[in-house]
């Protein structure tokens, strides 16, 4: 009894001591089981000293059930001291909670051997009768103990079985439990896991690959359609650049020539989203590149159709210049003829216009929408140029590279002009060009001027700027 009492203080002592919340529980338990014991050993004393007097058989299943009580105290004890770390609350992975209880058990089994031949036979019985009633139960016990060996999968991976997929939540005796991408909580008997086959999303490697088929006319030739498609993916900031995502001409359909992309994400909870990105960049950039989607063709579409003529287009850019200072003042037949040489195209949100760093030999101005000038890394936004508004006037007069990267806010539409037409033109209206340049120079010496609050720098930088723009455009 003194040794009794002197190893619950001992488990006290090590519950104070430990942070591991296992630990802990396990502890608690061999508490419960050597104050069984305690008691056992004052019933033994009782008996002793004459006040009751039970039969021997009586006093040899006390007996037998205090040694093991004991056992049990001291093994599950053991293993949980043994096996689990005291210092930090987590479980090793290649002892899971279930092994733990599973060595426990086998020990305790191989105890009671030894101690009472009488117990372990009333056991044996006992665990007959309870083996027919608890079949499924002990079926789920013994799945869940061969998953846990085998290790298909860990707490935390994206898994499926059957029709199920989620983040394994947690693994227990009865049941692996998943949580789903719409927050829910699905709860499998793992005699089902154990029969059916897993997908583990999250092994050999973290990365996924992901891909989402589209089809395009069969006007647009194959390796356009790819180059469009792999730079629809470029834009895309949950799609990684390496692996490097890649193209599949996949058949030849009734109405379109069928095609997949592959891509690689970091996590698979992110597909859906990563799925939408790639859709969204695939429309837009087969819109810029004036590649069609056929319609289904068991739709029969018979409205009228009207191209646009080329000269209503011209006007329509034609009256978007006039509004921007940098043209205002030029005369009507030279925003004529930049209007015709001109292009417009449509980005959707969070798409790249421009990057910093990369070569640039042309402008642009903001038909509709808002873009976002940020700098690189960091992604600062530094100004928001709204409809009417430009960009890109530098890299247009001197071929610099862009200074910036530019976003869509939403769907924009700009429209871009080209430095070749400003070469054309520069022969036959240099006057033009050069009050385009002054007010390129005016406009960012406003900006300098409102950043750093420097006086005296445009007339310096107009000439700089002049020369180097000279030199660019090849015109004197």
């Amino acid at each position: 009894m003194i040794l009794g009492v002197a190893a619950i203080a001992a488990m006290l002592g090590m519950m104070s001591f430990t942070i591991n919340r296992l630990v802990r529980r396990r502890l608690r338990l061999s508490v419960v089981l050597l104050v069984a014991f305690v008691l056992s050993d004052l019933v033994l004393i009782v008996v002793a000293g004459g006040r009751l007097h039970p039969s021997a058989e009586t006093l040899e299943q006390i007996g037998a059930f205090a040694r093991l009580a004991v056992a049990a105290a001291l093994i599950n004890a053991a293993v949980a001291l043994l096996i689990n770390p005291l210092r930090e609350d987590r479980v090793p992975d290649r002892f899971p909670t279930i092994l733990q209880d599973a060595i426990v058990l086998a020990l305790v089994l191989i105890a009671s051997t030894f101690l009472s031949q009488q117990l372990l036979t009333t056991s044996a019985v006992s665990a007959v009768v309870l083996g027919f009633a608890l079949q499924d139960t002990l079926g789920n016990a013994f799945a869940g103990l061969a998953i846990q060996s085998e290790k298909p999968f860990h707490v935390g991976q994206w898994i499926k079985v059957t029709d199920y997929e989620g983040r394994v939540a947690e693994v227990t005796w009865r049941a692996t439990k998943l949580r789903t991408k719409a927050g829910t909580l699905v709860i499998l008997p793992n005699n089902i896991v154990s029969k059916e086959a897993i997908t583990n999303y999250s092994e050999p490697t973290a990365p996924v690959r992901l891909s989402v088929e589209v089809g395009a006319a069969y006007q647009a030739a194959p390796n356009q359609v790819r180059a469009a498609i792999i730079e629809a993916m470029r834009h895309c900031s949950l799609v990684l650049d390496a692996p490097a995502p890649d193209v599949l001409l996949l058949n030849f359909d009734s109405s379109a020539i069928s095609y997949r992309a592959r891509f690689w994400v970091d996590d698979f909870a992110a597909d859906d989203r990563a799925k939408d990105q790639v859709r969204t960049a695939i429309y837009y950039a087969f819109q810029r590149h004036g590649i069609e989607i056929p319609w289904p063709i068991q739709i029969e579409y018979s409205r009228e159709w009207k191209e646009p003529e080329p000269r209503e287009q011209a006007d329509a850019i034609e009256r978007v210049l006039a509004r921007i200072d940098l043209f205002s003042g030029l005369d009507v037949e030279f925003r004529r003829e930049m209007a015709l040489a001109a292009q417009r195209a449509v980005y959707g949100a969070g798409e790249t216009i421009v990057r910093q760093g990369e070569p640039g030999q042309s402008m642009f101005v903001v038909a509709t929408g808002a873009v976002s000038v940020v700098i690189e890394p960091a992604r600062n936004e530094v100004a928001r140029i709204h409809a009417g508004g430009y960009f890109g006037e530098m890299s247009l007069l001197t071929g610099e590279p862009r200074t910036a990267t530019v976003l869509a806010v939403g769907d924009v539409e700009v429209i871009e002009i080209a430095a070749d037409l400003f070469r054309r033109l520069a022969s036959v209206r240099a006057e033009a060009i050069e009050q385009i340049a002054a007010a390129a120079v005016a406009r960012r010496a406003g900006l300098e001027a409102a950043r750093s609050a420097v006086a005296g720098t445009a007339a310096t930088e107009a000439d700089t700027l002049m020369a180097r723009m000279k030199k660019f455009l090849r015109f004197r």
